[in-house]
């Protein structure tokens, strides 16, 4: 671990912080400690790799996030209180381009905050089961669009 990575987690940490809190000098003394023990703990689950984080890859997933929930939300909606829309409820399987590891499993929980679909299981280590509320909609082509830009949130540039 390189002091650099350090300091970038612990203002990374003290930022989160700061925006959760405020500003407030009383608050100090409990910001140091919690961002220390955030550091330390991040550090040791999550040790600092080659990978930067793309500031405008992050950005277009923040930008897209909301946008894309409340639309999937208002289908799931609608789904819900118009029993006359076809439901096929089923599973459909996708095969992810990230390998196995902590970045396929972020890009998993990543996608699994979109209402109608959810990752329940990995089949042969290399298939990724979708739950979908449709099985006909474009459950496979949206995932791979979304670990695109994932992938580019993370600095990939073969996305």
């Amino acid at each position: 671990m390189t002091v650099p990575a350090i300091l970038r987690r612990g203002a990374g940490f003290l930022a989160l912080w700061l925006v959760l809190a405020g500003l407030n000098p009383g608050d100090l003394p409990a910001a140091i400690v919690a961002v220390v023990a955030a550091t330390w703990v991040s550090l040791r689950l999550l040790p600092p790799g080659d990978r930067i984080i793309s500031l405008p890859g992050l950005g277009a997933l923040a930008v897209r996030f909301p946008r894309q929930s409340l639309e999937a939300g208002i289908d799931v909606a609608r789904r819900a209180f118009a029993p006359d829309l076809p439901l096929n409820v089923g599973t459909v399987g996708y095969t992810p381009r990230l390998p196995a590891g902590p970045a396929r499993d972020a890009f998993l929980a990543y996608a699994s905050l979109m209402p109608g679909t959810v990752p329940v299981s990995v089949n042969g280590g290399v298939t990724i089961m979708i739950h979908c509320l449709d099985t006909r909609q474009a459950v496979v082509q949206q995932m791979a669009n979304d670990e695109a830009r994932f992938i580019r949130m993370l600095g990939g540039a073969d996305a």
